[in-house]
């Protein structure tokens, strides 16, 4: 009659689910005692998080700039030591390309003495100057022979004597260039002490001038600080005198009462002028005085009297309170009596409803699955 076998609800079961998971992560929220009684401050946390991030991202960033750095000074040397290659490969090729040019093997002056061609570029030997050349097998001339020798010997002293000339006209040359250069100097030298000594002449006549124009200046500064000194002492000698006449002829000596008159009112004086009180204001103070005992005098009267209305006042509250507090202790006699009596009462009437409990209400005590029930839910 009733389909109770139904299929649940997708969404209703999506929904129980999504309920039993919110349970289970309430749970481990609630029954973790630690997490409960202490707390995590998730603020505190995300500001941890959020400075620990800018402080990866500037560790990062200042990185990179170190990089960067890095990488620009790496490319700087390989530039510079590029550059310095090239200068290198410059500068041999500028050698290379100048020995090729100017220092062949073949100019050099024993080239005759180690060329390879030179058995090639050689001449046969000659009997006389219209013999033909020999042939290669006509053996004219023979190792070690040599044939010219008188000309070459001349040629070597010719050549001996010019090398000797070249090198005595050099010698004397250099002489002569080290005579210049001593004389010249000598010149600049004489110049330089010439200079020297202008110099120091020029710098004396301006210490000379110097000092004459220091002298002079102390000179006008002493002479005006005399004057000056003499003007003070002249000024300061008339104020004397001009203190001694006001002195003497001043109101302080002649004891003028009229000078102590201040200009603030009659009844104020100045103290440094004052030359004492007159008998009429000694009169006035006296009966000032003697009108001030007698009000003193009269507002003691009245004091005491009021002391001992007071003291009388007192004597009666002190009496009143005494009988206030025997009347509120019997009343609190009689309330503690009360108090027990009803005490006793309601202790006798709770003994007999805990025994009626314990014999008649009570009769089936909780056993252990009834406690174990608690602390299983987070409701």
């Amino acid at each position: 009659m009733y389909k109770l076998d139904l299929p649940l609800d997708r969404k209703e079961a999506a929904a129980i689910e999504r309920r039993r998971a919110q349970e289970e992560e309430r749970k481990s929220r609630i029954f973790n005692a630690k997490t409960r009684l202490i707390g995590i401050d998730t603020q505190a946390l995300d500001y941890q998080i959020r400075d620990r991030q800018q402080m990866t991202t500037m560790e990062k960033r200042r990185e990179e700039a170190f990089a960067a750095d890095a990488t620009r000074n790496d490319k700087i040397a390989c530039l510079l030591q590029q550059r310095q290659e090239h200068d290198q490969r410059e500068l041999s090729k500028a050698l290379n390309e100048f020995r090729s040019l100017h220092q062949q093997p073949n100019s050099r002056r024993e080239w005759d003495l180690y060329d390879p061609d030179g058995l090639r570029k050689d001449k046969p030997a000659r009997v006389n100057d219209d013999d033909p050349r020999c042939g290669s097998s006509s053996l004219q001339k023979f190792e070690g022979e040599d044939l010219n020798s008188k000309a070459r010997k001349g040629f070597q002293q010719e050549q001996m004597r010019h090398w000797n000339a070249e090198q005595a006209r050099a010698r004397e040359q250099a002489e002569k260039n080290q005579k210049r250069a001593d004389y010249l100097n000598d010149l600049k030298m004489r110049e330089l002490d010439n200079r020297a000594v202008e110099l120091q002449q020029a710098e004396e006549a301006c210490r000379r001038a110097i000092n004459s124009a220091t002298a002079d200046y102390n000179k006008a500064l002493a002479n005006e600080k005399a004057a000056r000194d003499a003007l003070k002492q002249k000024q300061d000698e008339d104020d004397k005198a001009t203190e001694i006449a006001n002195q003497i002829m001043g109101d302080i000596l002649t004891e003028n009462p009229a000078v102590a008159q201040s200009a603030f009112g009659a009844h104020r004086v100045v103290p440094d002028r004052w030359k004492g009180m007159s008998p009429e204001q000694i009169a006035d103070i006296r009966r000032e005085q003697a009108k001030q005992m007698a009000d003193k005098k009269r507002r003691e009267d009245e004091e005491r009297r009021r002391d001992q209305e007071w003291d009388n006042l007192r004597s009666g509250q002190a009496r009143a309170g005494e009988l206030l507090e025997r009347e509120k202790g019997r009343r609190e006699e009689d309330i503690r009596k009360q108090v027990s009596d009803e005490n006793r009462r309601l202790g006798m009437e709770q003994n007999a409803h805990k025994e009626y409990l314990d014999k008649h209400v009570y009769t089936n005590p909780p056993t252990a699955a009834y406690f174990m029930q608690f602390n299983t839910t987070t409701r």
